[in-house]
């Protein structure tokens, strides 16, 4: 017989007992949905992050407070956090560092704030930003119209406002985005002029770019300055090759600024944007390897539920196997047709498995603001593990087919 004819009968066997079929392959759909869904899901989130961090650029590094950076409480230990750095410290940093280089100060003052046009509003959920008129080249920002906040504006502190994509949006809808800039909005019932408007940056899984608005840092500390909680340096060098020089000097700078005695260690913490992006790949590796784990345990219990139907279907069946057999059958023949039933059950709930897995995925990806992917790679381990499981499901029921006296069989009732 050849695998066409072998494939045809193992959907006619299944066909024949609908029910229980569609049972057993449910069982494994959900193992492999489990499976493909934690994975893309990982992926989606991991790839969005790591666009985030790469559009600032293989040439930058931050400044941040000790352990409050995305290493700063790996393999679940609680790191002791460092003094928060002050706006004095931040602007001293900055007029130090002589180094090639372009250096942001910036500060966040608000989560959960709510911008105002006329009767329109945003959702509570647009994030406040200081920034001086560095931020935008060195965090990758860009401006799709308008001007951006000047150095004198920044240390001055004007009532002017970027705005981004989303929060456009929100409250201009039908406005073309050139007229937007001279307008007003309100935040806590202060106006502020709007003179930019931010390019469409997306969204990682803790923030969006595009529900944020930039207000200069002195306007910040004016109006959000208790909730101010750190202010942030970023350093833009201009070749990614100098960067470790870049930021060794960075830290004898901050370490005057601090007053940290030599023999004392650094309560701050350098980090460049390529070594988040190594570090987020690092840590998801593990959540990886553990929904690889829990798919398999999933799909185990799916092996042993498919290996009892095929032992059921094989008695069910006995006399058909005697009458195959007294017509000329072989032991491989049979053989081959129950194992190529078992792997066809597997891989049809296999099949639904990966296409849910990959909604679910996604679902999650889209409820935290990643992008749509379409995991191939781990498609491929599903159709693949469905195929192990297949085998090593069938293989003792379809040997145990195989080895039916076919005089026996046909006596069997």
């Amino acid at each position: 017989m050849t695998l066409a004819e072998n494939i045809e009968l193992a959907f006619n066997a299944i066909w024949s007992n609908l029910l229980r079929a569609v049972l057993t392959l449910l069982i494994i759909a959900f193992g492999i949905m489990a499976l493909v869904g934690i994975l893309t899901s990982i992926d989606a989130i991991k790839s969005s992050m790591a666009d985030n961090l790469a559009s600032m650029g293989t040439n930058t590094f931050n400044v941040i407070r000790k352990g409050t950076g995305l290493g700063g409480g790996r393999h679940g230990r609680r790191r002791k956090v460092g003094d928060k750095i002050t706006f004095k410290q931040a602007a001293a940093f900055k007029n130090m560092y002589n180094y090639p280089a372009m250096v942001s100060m910036s500060a966040l003052g608000a989560t959960s704030a709510v911008v105002k046009h006329l009767n329109v509003e945003t959702d509570p959920t647009t994030v406040v930003y200081g920034a001086d008129e560095n931020y935008l080249d060195v965090a990758g920002y860009g401006l799709e119209a308008g001007r951006n906040i000047t150095a004198l504006e920044s240390e001055n502190g004007r009532n002017i406002v970027l705005i981004g994509s989303d929060v456009v949006k929100k409250l201009f809808p039908g406005f073309s985005v050139q007229n937007i800039p001279g307008k007003h909005v309100s935040v806590r019932n202060i106006q502020f002029l709007i003179v930019g408007v931010l390019k469409e940056k997306g969204s990682s899984m803790t923030f969006s770019g595009d529900k944020m608005i930039v207000v200069p840092l002195q306007t910040l500390r004016k109006y959000f300055g208790s909730q101010t909680n750190s202010f942030n340096l970023s350093v833009k060098v201009n070749d990614a090759l100098s960067i470790n020089p870049a930021m060794s000097e960075a830290e004898g700078v901050f370490r005057r600024v601090r007053k940290i005695k030599v023999n004392e260690a650094s309560d701050f913490e350098m980090e460049k944007s390529d070594g988040l992006i190594t570090l987020i790949v690092d840590n998801t590796a593990t959540l990886q390897m553990a929904a690889v784990f829990i798919g398999l345990i999933t799909l185990l219990g799916a092996a042993i539920g498919l290996m009892n139907i095929m032992l059921v279907s094989v008695t069910e069946r006995t006399r058909e196997i005697g009458i195959s057999k007294s017509l000329g059958a072989t032991r491989k023949i049979i053989l081959v047709q129950f194992l190529v039933e078992a792997v066809v059950i597997c891989q049809i709930g296999g099949l639904v498995g990966i296409l849910f897995g990959i909604l679910a995925g996604n679902w999650v990806t889209f409820m935290v603001g990643g992008a749509f992917v379409v995991p191939w790679g781990w498609i491929a381990l599903g159709f693949t593990l469905c195929f192990v499981v297949g085998i090593l499901s069938g293989i003792y029921p379809a040997l145990k087919a195989s080895k039916l006296d076919p005089i026996e069989a046909l006596r069997y009732e």
